[in-house]
């Protein structure tokens, strides 16, 4: 009896070894699937957004739907400016700060009437977008073409943009012209941001490249119309153009 009850008790050890070594095995082949490096390779997958992130954490990029697409960010923070509102993809540089993406839209109403639009941005430091690729089409009113912006060294536009909210919030017609005026231009003659170059074609058919001066106002215009036309045209500081080529006045007296 008691070599009977030694047996079942050496049995029940070797039980107790191999269910801990099977526990242990089970618990590294889980924690394996966390830690792996393996990539995984899918035929297709359906997700509404992803995020790029570094090892700590930092969001780099996103891929996503337009309900669930990005409020911008400064460096890491939201600042008012609501999120769910663009479709495709945002990038981030290493301080969590939002420098440009690609987004798109287009959709038809009831009436028949379309419209859509495209962008791919790249912003300033801590600033707007300075580059970008745009294309508007509002059922067929359409403008397309390559930006070039400047925008103001400070204050970051995350903080600009607030203050700007924050000043058409005011009721007094006059006082918030003012606030409003002096944000967008902070220095005389130097706005806080202003079009440097056009390319593109604009809303009546028309094949332009636009250079502008510091502060915004088209000095050179490059122009192909719809009919074909070719010309040249410098401007002043007001707009008005002081010479052109060919030049169809001389053409005429001629």
């Amino acid at each position: 009896m008691t070599d009977h009850i030694k047996k079942l008790e050496r049995k029940l050890v070797r039980l107790q070894i191999i269910c801990t070594l099977m526990v242990f095995a089970t618990g590294m082949v889980l924690l394996s699937g966390f830690v792996s490096q393996d990539k995984k390779r899918f035929d297709q997958i359906d997700v509404e957004r992803i995020n790029i992130i570094e090892k700590d954490g930092t969001l780099r990029m996103t891929i996503s739907n337009k309900e669930r697409s990005p409020e911008p960010l400064f460096k890491g923070k939201p600042f008012g400016l609501k999120g769910g509102n663009r479709t495709g993809l945002i990038f981030f540089n290493e301080e969590e700060t939002e420098v440009g993406g690609l987004i798109f839209s287009g959709k038809t109403n009831a009436n028949g009437k379309y419209s859509a639009s495209g962008h791919l941005s790249f912003d300033q430091h801590n600033q707007n977008q300075t580059l970008y690729l745009s294309y508007g089409d509002q059922n067929g009113n359409r403008k397309t073409g390559l930006n070039i912006d400047d925008w103001q060294d400070s204050p970051a536009f995350s903080e600009w943009n607030q203050q700007y909210h924050q000043a058409a919030k005011i009721t007094d017609e006059e006082e918030r012209n003012k606030k409003i005026k002096q944000l967008m231009e902070p220095r005389p003659g130097e706005p806080a941001f202003a079009k440097r170059v056009f390319v593109g074609r604009d809303e009546q058919k028309k094949a332009t490249v636009m250079l502008a001066d510091r502060a915004g106002k088209p000095r050179l215009r490059l122009s192909v119309d719809a009919a074909g036309v070719a010309k040249i045209d410098f401007l002043d500081e007001k707009g008005n153009v002081t010479y052109s080529l060919p030049d169809y006045a001389d053409q005429r007296i001629k």
